[in-house]
């Protein structure tokens, strides 16, 4: 498999592995994870094979069940789409190349590719979970439901799990979700939501064809969801790489850690800031993210 250039494989798989092995794991050159196709769970194991500036990935899949042509075209597909393959990084360092602090940092994490998800109802659930609480926390009460309500891979020395499916949280209660640590509200949205997509009455990844506003006018309507989880669904799960999160606490601190001496902003300076960038405003929101977390300095 050929990813467009320039594509950093060891940086953006360790940013897409898991705390928990047994989700998704970066180790030894190789990342691992299941994905769900036709209701079949398919062990994908990636390395690299290629360079940076001339990338070359090479795919293994493996499943309890045999694996059709068709399905490995599909998976295929996903890959591509979950590591945003076909993403051409020169055109977004290109265009904010104007921004020294922005073009330092894309420089010392040349190749990251923005993370997507395996469909949009993940994004959407792991935004409704991750809501005023810290990322660490949010992680963990994410496993907790993959583990109660996803479906297990089951390989020759571990057991993989792979995200539930609409179908599988629609039938869980208010009180199982709530065992697993989510508040009242969060277990009712997590519900309410499952069930119109499991029900056909919300069609995610349809609606991810629609312009930011649309978008975010449907996302608005339904309980739970407000401007914050919207924008961070569609970031992660519809690669909407123009939309910008600003509301959230931890990109504002980011924000103004490289651009404002560490004083407090606001979600409206935080915006302004992010119009140098232009359409890549979520892009160069994750570049600064990863880049704190990396330790890279202004």
């Amino acid at each position: 498999m050929l990813p467009v250039a320039p594509f950093n494989f060891d940086l953006t798989t360790g940013i897409f592995s898991h705390d928990d092995n047994d989700i998704a794991t970066s180790k030894d050159g190789r990342y691992s994870r299941v994905i769900r196709v036709n209701d079949k769970l398919i062990l994908v194991q990636m390395k690299s094979t290629g360079t940076v500036d001339k990338p070359k990935l090479l795919v293994e899949l493996k499943s309890d069940r045999r694996i059709t042509d068709a399905e490995k075209k599909q998976i295929r597909k996903i890959i591509r789409s979950m590591f945003n393959l076909d993403l051409d990084l020169e055109r977004f360092y290109a265009e904010t190349s104007k921004d020294k602090t922005l073009a330092r940092i894309a420089n010392q994490l040349r190749g990251l590719k923005t993370p997507t998800t395996e469909n949009v109802f993940e994004a959407l659930i792991s935004s409704i979970v991750e809501q005023q609480i810290s990322l660490n926390v949010a992680r963990h009460l994410e496993h907790n439901i993959v583990k109660a309500f996803g479906d297990a891979l089951r390989t020759s020395d571990r057991i993989l799990w792979a995200f539930p499916t609409p179908r599988r949280l629609a039938s869980a209660t208010i009180k199982r979700l709530r065992k697993l640590g989510l508040s009242q509200r969060k277990a009712e949205y997590i519900q309410n939501i499952a069930r119109l997509v499991a029900d056909g009455k919300l069609d995610l990844e349809k609606l991810s064809t629609e312009n930011v506003d649309e978008i975010v006018r449907r996302l608005d309507q339904i309980r739970g969801i407000g401007l914050w989880t919207a924008e961070l669904t569609m970031l992660r799960g519809m690669r909407k790489f123009e939309v910008m999160p600003a509301d959230d606490l931890g990109l504002r601190r980011v924000i103004a850690h490289y651009y404002c001496c560490n004083r407090r902003i606001s979600s409206e300076e935080a915006r302004k800031i992010g119009e140098k960038w232009g359409r890549w405003k979520g892009l160069a929101s994750f570049y600064l993210i990863v880049a704190d977390l990396m330790g890279i300095g202004t």
